[in-house]
């Protein structure tokens, strides 16, 4: 049995790849080449005797079947077609299996750029660095890091407040 908090995480997770990763968009351009690529193979294909595709419904099968490396795709008859299909097998392969490559990499490096990650880890290396600034450097930091703090106790006021 899925709890709530399980498909609660489900739902932040599909929210994530939708939002954050090229996931849609790409599977958009995917969707769209398919078609045009699949009509290509169709009116190039259609009037050609031997041809194994007679309808666009065939052409579009054709379509994932050779994008899909799963070798079942029959070869086009025609040189036109042949050049099509070959160009669609490449760039259907590239984009099918680029965007998974894609949506998994921008997900997963997603934490490294968030904006507080990326402050956190500028205040750890400077203060790596204390012994290397300057007594100007050093006031300009007490500065920022008082600042800081206020701010800070601003939003706990705030949020103790609700």
């Amino acid at each position: 049995m899925i709890t709530i908090k399980q498909r609660a995480r489900f739902k932040r997770f599909i929210k994530d790849v939708i939002v954050h990763t090229p996931f849609i968009k790409m599977v958009v351009i995917l969707i769209v080449l398919w078609f045009m690529f699949s009509a290509g193979i169709y009116l190039s294909e259609n009037s050609i005797e031997g041809s194994s595709i007679d309808s666009y419904g065939e052409a579009l099968y054709w379509g994932v079947a050779a994008f899909s490396t799963a070798g079942i795709a029959d070869a086009p008859v025609s040189g036109i077609a042949q050049l099509i299909g070959g160009l669609w097998i490449v760039l259907g392969s590239v984009l099918f299996f680029g965007t998974i490559v894609a949506t998994v990499t921008t997900y997963f490096m997603r934490p490294m750029q968030r904006p507080h990650k990326k402050i956190i880890d500028t205040i750890e290396y400077n203060l790596e660095q204390l012994n290397d600034l300057t007594v100007d450097e050093l006031d300009l930091l007490k500065e920022t890091v008082d600042t800081l703090i206020v701010h800070v106790e601003r939003l706990k006021g705030k949020h103790a407040g609700k």
